[in-house]
């Protein structure tokens, strides 16, 4: 039997420990997409204990503590934090095999130097001893990224924010790491949600211009892209329940649909595709004339819990997997684009498994050097992210795209602690590389895989979202 989630956790073989430990384990880490926030990195924010560290915004926590029938009250309510992180240790025993029970000891490991298992009878020395530690210099925000060897990190913020602390960072001489917002604008361009007019007057007021059409909107998107590359930004990310597109020359008038959507009319499904085609291609180009990689999260279940919705908001673990992505649609989107020179750098998530094959040979697709990996099949996402999911993700990568030209983890996170999720993707990683080599897939050659290894973890990232570029 092997000891509780010793050194060699997830390693199985001595070829997976051999690259795991020679060549992924200290390697730094650049996290490209997450929810962190930048004004509490900035200001070096202190937590007064546990709770406020690992249950303030963990929506994942949220859902295994009411699926064990937890009151809300511990969860999201005025409960003491005491209470709330004694709630929680009992909800861990009752969680073999969700990530959760992992990346919770892993935490517990990494920052904290505990290695029993959080449970009902543990949680008060554990309770006890990670509220002194979090007393103590070099844990709060900055020196928790900092502990894992994070060199950057990118944010999710709206096109109508202004960025003053990530500004405010940029220019930090004692803040090494670069923390560079990435542009969202899902407000602007779903524009059958409720927050559609509320977004259109917040970059009216941002910017001081009516929004009366499509060249203002475009107009308003343009500047607050220039602003964000004044502060560093590489990235812009994009999130869909369903992707809806119609391609370039589709009957449709986007104008209209826009004016119609102002005056608060009711829109169709065909006014909604042709909307977002013309929203996407002009984005797109964008992005591709500002040097900018594109995300697209595909295939979430959003908001599913009506009463809870109107009570607690959005992102309060009320999501699920959603409807598998109609590839027509994905491919016309990125032809569109090649076809006028206009595509960016694109990574693909699914959320739903289904969606793996799909993404991974349409990324292939699209290849063009001389980018490695032009178009990537992302890393596995949000209820995917565990080991079976990120297996998947990986066998996928090696039997229908490439996974040489990976570009690897990230947390999409809003904890300052979830980074050791790096170190459990790249546990999961050196186990299945250390496989093939084991089986005689491929030749015992370590150096030849540990620098993949390498590449895979870090610097094929750094080299696709160009983070060193002077721009950066």
């Amino acid at each position: 039997m092997k000891e509780f989630m010793d050194n060699d956790f997830l390693l199985h073989s001595n070829t997976a420990k051999t690259l795991f430990n020679s060549y992924a384990k200290d390697m730094p880490i650049f996290d490209y997409h997450n929810h962190l926030s930048a004004q509490e990195i900035y200001e070096r924010r202190k937590y007064e204990n546990i709770t406020q560290l690992w249950l303030g915004g963990d929506h994942y926590k949220w859902r295994a503590m009411r699926a064990v029938g937890i009151e809300e009250y511990f969860i999201t309510g005025n409960a003491s934090d005491r209470e709330k992180f004694l709630k929680w240790a009992w909800t861990v025993e009752q969680i073999p095999g969700n990530p959760l029970y992992h990346w919770t000891h892993l935490e517990l490991q990494r920052y904290f130097g505990i290695h029993e298992p959080l449970c009902e009878k543990t949680a008060e020395n554990i309770w006890t001893h990670c509220n002194a530690l979090l007393a103590t210099p070099g844990f709060d925000a900055l020196g928790l990224l900092e502990q894992r060897k994070v060199t950057a990190l990118c944010t999710t913020d709206e096109p109508f924010d202004t960025l003053e602390w990530h500004l405010k960072i940029k220019e930090a001489p004692d803040i090494s790491m670069q923390v560079l917002p990435t542009f969202r604008p899902d407000k602007l361009l779903h524009i059958e949600d409720p927050a559609f007019c509320g977004a259109l007057h917040k970059m009216e007021k941002r910017f001081d211009i009516h929004i009366n059409g499509m060249a203002d909107l475009q107009l308003t998107l343009q500047k607050a892209i220039e602003h964000f590359k004044t502060a560093g930004c590489i990235l812009a990310d994009h999130g869909f329940s369903s992707f809806s597109y119609a391609r370039r020359g589709d009957d449709g008038d986007a104008e209209a649909v826009l004016k119609k959507a102002i005056a608060c009319e009711p829109l169709n499904m065909q006014e909604i595709a042709v909307y977002k085609g013309t929203m996407l291609r002009f984005l797109g180009s964008e992005y591709c004339k500002y040097d900018m990689s594109m995300q697209l999260h595909l295939g979430a279940q959003r908001d599913n819990n009506t009463p809870m919705l109107q009570k607690l908001g959005p992102n309060f673990g009320y999501d699920s997997v959603g409807e598998c992505t109609k590839p027509e649609l994905i491919s016309a989107y990125l032809d569109d684009l090649i076809t006028v020179g206009s595509l960016p750098n694109t990574v693909l998530y699914c959320l739903n498994p289904g969606d793996n094959a799909v993404l991974s040979t349409m990324a292939v697709n699209f290849a063009s050097g001389p980018v490695r990996g032009k178009v990537q099949f992302g890393n596995a996402w949000w209820f995917e992210d565990n080991v079976r999911g990120i297996s998947n993700q990986l066998d996928e990568l090696m039997e229908t795209g490439l996974i040489s030209t990976f570009i690897g983890m990230l947390t999409d996170s809003r904890s300052f602690t979830s980074f050791t999720r790096h170190e459990y993707f790249r546990r999961i990683l050196c186990d299945k590389l250390g496989k093939i080599i084991e089986d005689g897939e491929y030749p015992n050659d370590l150096a030849a895989m540990g620098r993949m290894v390498e590449d895979i973890c870090y610097n094929n990232a750094v080299s696709y979202f160009g983070l060193n570029r002077e721009d950066a």
